[in-house]
């Protein structure tokens, strides 16, 4: 996602680099280029010509600072017009002053609608609020099959009366069992269809009317670009909506919903779905949205992604066996392991500073090595993980892990050779005697990963609040 408008932006701030001052004549080359790349990317065409005419007048009207290049403060006002068009800060859901809170589900069918009421559950879960799913959708077939499998999958219970109920009753018997039983939250999953009709809406109204919802949110696919933004504007002005979801953010869509949905339709974006698996939904932030189509990377969330995955007390413990050249092949795949839960190396590197430049070939390339270091080091013994010296000093040894793993002894000399010189340099680094930010495993310096320079780790990101989970998963962020 947006991978072409960050690229597009790129060649903008290319236009003004070399200049000594932001001008007339010199800004309007790079508006182009502002203005084309957000067309390619879908946004709403008001939105485009809203948006570069604002950009030009603060750039033209912009006194360039001393020791800020032309190129960089241009940036600057381009990354605040992007964040004051997608809404400017986070909307968090709703709260009831007494519970439950009501959240209505609305969207067209194919939009990820059942699958992001699981996702919203699981997310209320992780922030210690109770919830149930209600499930009124008794149209399409197996609507309530699938989100009673999400249900047990994530551990929320799911309300149904079955697919001859009439949904506005079960939403209405489904809020009064959660009253009784103490949930916190109820989620009603609603029908959808493949376009707007008016039974759909209607019977949208007629629920809403009877649970009267503290937020209804429509959840929208991201794949249809500023058509997304058109949706939000109808249900808005027909239905009356509080926010949206947007689905697939994941995909190879161009990003135009993204940047186009709150200025259209006067609703804010909430969530963003951003993967296939349940937990993948994230707060939406536009100013770290801005950041990521600008090539600045996403620290803070790629901080709470290790915060659900990460426990404190054996970062620490960690970070200790660094700090004395005791961290192991064991430690090693355990990190790895945890990092692959976060999500995939290149979702990881771009919100990383910096890290945007890194092709997709290197990525899939890291990927692949890593694959073969876990093989190698999972065919090794109990002692051979504990300490790898026994490796460089037992050919027989290695020639049994090449075998057992499928690769080739050179490639476990290397492996350990690798090893042992990451060892060397993380202790240094948690000494304070070599520049870094070492700890990560898999980047930079770790085994295989010799294609992606200067990921050296995360250290030092542990003063952040430590998470209470309701799922039991782990808490807290030290040491990656």
């Amino acid at each position: 996602m947006f991978d072409a408008l960050a690229e597009r932006l790129d060649s903008a701030w290319k236009k003004l680099r070399g200049q000594d001052k932001i001008t007339d004549s010199n800004i309007q080359d790079a508006l182009k280029d502002v203005r084309r790349a957000l067309l390619e990317a879908d946004v709403n065409l008001q939105v485009v010509k809203e948006f570069v005419a604002e950009v030009g007048e603060q750039a033209q009207g912009s006194q360039v600072l001393s020791g800020v290049r032309p190129g960089e403060q241009f940036v600057k006002i381009v990354h605040d017009e992007l964040v004051k068009v997608m809404g400017e800060s986070n909307v968090p859901l709703a709260v009831a002053d007494s519970a439950p809170t009501i959240v209505l589900m609305a969207g067209l069918q194919g939009t990820g609608k059942t699958t992001a009421t699981a996702k919203l559950a699981l997310h209320l879960r992780k922030e210690n609020r109770s919830a149930l799913m209600v499930a009124t959708d008794v149209y399409r077939p197996a609507a309530i099959d699938q989100l009673k499998t999400l249900g047990q999958q994530i551990e929320v219970p799911v309300f149904e009366l079955g697919s001859d109920a009439d949904p506005v009753e079960i939403a209405r018997q489904g809020v009064e069992y959660a009253k009784t039983q103490g949930v916190d939250t109820v989620i009603i999953d609603t029908a959808g269809r493949l376009q707007i009709d008016q039974d759909m809406m209607a019977e949208l109204a007629r629920i809403k009317a009877v649970v009267q919802p503290h937020d209804t949110l429509l959840v929208v696919d991201a794949m249809t670009g500023q058509e997304a933004a058109t949706l939000t504007q109808t249900f808005n002005e027909q239905i009356g909506i509080s926010g949206a979801i947007l689905t697939k953010l994941d995909g190879d869509s161009r990003g135009g919903a993204a940047l186009s949905i709150r200025r259209i339709s006067g609703a804010p974006i909430k969530f963003v779905g951003v993967g296939e698996k349940v937990e993948a939904l994230q707060p939406f932030y536009p100013e770290r949205m801005a950041s990521r189509i600008l090539g600045m990377g996403d620290v803070l969330t790629l901080v709470e992604k290790a915060q659900e995955e990460f426990d404190i007390a054996d970062a620490e413990k960690m970070q200790q066996k660094i700090m004395e050249a005791k961290f192991d092949f064991t430690d090693f795949l355990k990190q790895t392991r945890l990092m692959k839960n976060m999500g995939s190396l290149g979702g990881l590197a771009k919100l990383i500073p910096g890290m945007n430049k890194i092709s997709q070939e290197q990525l899939e390339q890291g990927e692949q090595q890593l694959k073969r270091s876990e093989a190698m080091i999972n065919s090794m013994t109990t002692e051979e993980r504990k300490n790898p010296e026994v490796l460089a000093s037992s050919p027989s040894r290695r020639r049994r892990i090449a075998k057992g793993s499928g690769h080739s002894e050179k490639d476990v000399m290397r492996l350990v050779g690798d090893f042992q010189k990451m060892r060397g340099m993380m202790k240094q680094m948690g000494q304070g005697s070599f520049p870094g930010m070492g700890g990560m495993p898999g980047m930079g310096g770790m085994p295989g990963m010799g294609g992606m320079p200067g990921m050296g780790g995360m250290r030092g990101a542990g003063g952040g609040k430590k998470k209470k989970k309701a799922n039991k998963k782990k808490k807290g962020f030290g040491q990656l």
